[in-house]
């Protein structure tokens, strides 16, 4: 993506460019923002439209929004050759909840920051592979924290944003946002109950695990050691423990937390590297690779290192909140329609006593 512009339509002068990202781009002519509307008139059934001119090098997307009685548009810019079919076939809703975020603020000190956080969160939706979106979850600091206050249970928006605000210090946070990710990815629902607007509810829980390598590389070791390294993977695995908080810690801060450590393990996914080619990756840190080695992540025969455990997220349905919810409206914490709405979500995903309720990314 370009870039994006915010628009507003004067009945009396037609479109005013109120403002763009980033901003040192040239702003397209008053002729295309007409011609932009006229599709608007024409496809009134859709918030969102296309518009590629024939003799141009860009392609346009624009998102209608009518605000206190106005009407104002979010316009994309992509080059030809970029794909922006993703955000819009698939998730319409969210370039709706990002303009309509953009213009809220429109008259407040918040609106140039927001705008910058938008055309990011746009460009990037549909750069990022799934395992990069999940790895966010980790790494970034207020998406970890907020995913540990999901798990609680529901929450509204305005008490979502408090304990962001006076728990933990964030009190700038575009909640709007960032939350786009825990939807991209269906880990909440949004929805409003009777008394409460904009709850969230936590439907889908990330975790991490380690699994062994998918095929062990025969052709690329010698039979004596290919076996050594075969028994000790039998041996670790047959007694691994997944569940455990201290292992969960120790892939979290080792692996997820350390974007050269992931990187390395996603490249030994495909190749065998030499020791030389694993400390580049790691910056030439070699108590790291030391670490890795100890920590069973990465496995050394005769200077080449294979991969010894991959790390993988898993998604799985958060039975564990109804006891949460349960205590929470005993205690008068939810209300008995916020409690009875994410009860129904989660019982939805029940399905046999013994199918699979998790999936392994």
């Amino acid at each position: 993506m370009e870039k994006i512009i915010l628009t507003h339509w004067s009945t009396s002068t037609g479109p005013e460019v109120i403002l763009q990202f980033p901003p040192e781009k040239s702003i397209p002519p008053k002729d295309l923002f007409l011609k932009i509307w006229a599709k608007h008139e024409l496809n009134k059934e859709n918030s969102v439209i296309e518009f590629t001119p024939e003799d141009k090098n860009n392609s346009y997307v624009s998102v209608i929004q009518r605000f206190e009685g106005e009407v104002y548009f979010l316009i994309l810019v992509y080059s030809k050759e970029d794909l922006h079919d993703d955000i819009i076939k698939e998730s319409p809703e969210i370039l709706a909840l990002i303009s309509k975020n953009l213009i809220e603020l429109i008259n407040t000190n918040k609106i140039t920051r927001t705008i910058s956080e938008a055309f990011n969160t746009i460009r990037n939706y549909s750069k990022l592979d799934e395992e990069e979106n999940l790895i966010n979850f980790f790494q970034d600091r207020i998406k970890y924290t907020i995913l540990q206050i999901l798990r609680k249970g529901v929450i509204s928006k305005s008490a979502l944003t408090n304990i962001l605000k006076h728990d933990y210090g964030f009190s700038t946070v575009n909640i709007d946002l960032i939350l786009i990710s825990f939807l991209h990815e269906n880990l909440v629902v949004k929805k409003n109950v009777p008394g409460s607007k904009e709850c969230y509810f936590l439907i889908k829980d990330l975790s991490c695990t380690r699994i062994p390598p998918r095929k062990l590389p025969t052709d690329q070791i010698e039979e004596s050691s290919l076996k050594k390294y075969g028994e000790s993977l039998k041996n670790y695995y047959f007694d691994y423990y997944n569940v455990s908080e201290f292992e969960n810690k120790t892939i979290i801060q080792t692996v997820l937390f350390n974007k050269d450590v992931f990187h390395l393990i996603k490249t030994l996914r495909e190749k065998i590297l030499s020791v030389n080619d694993c400390l580049t990756i790691l910056n030439n840190k070699e108590e790291l690779f030391t670490e890795l080695l100890d920590k069973k992540f990465i496995y050394e025969v005769k200077g080449f290192v294979y991969l010894f455990s991959d790390v993988r997220f898993i998604k799985f349905n958060p039975y564990y909140i109804i006891e949460k919810l349960v205590e929470r409206y005993q205690n008068q914490d939810i209300s008995l329609n916020e409690y009875m709405a994410h009860l129904k979500l989660l019982s939805m995903q029940i399905k046999e006593p013994l199918s699979i309720n998790y999936e392994i990314v």
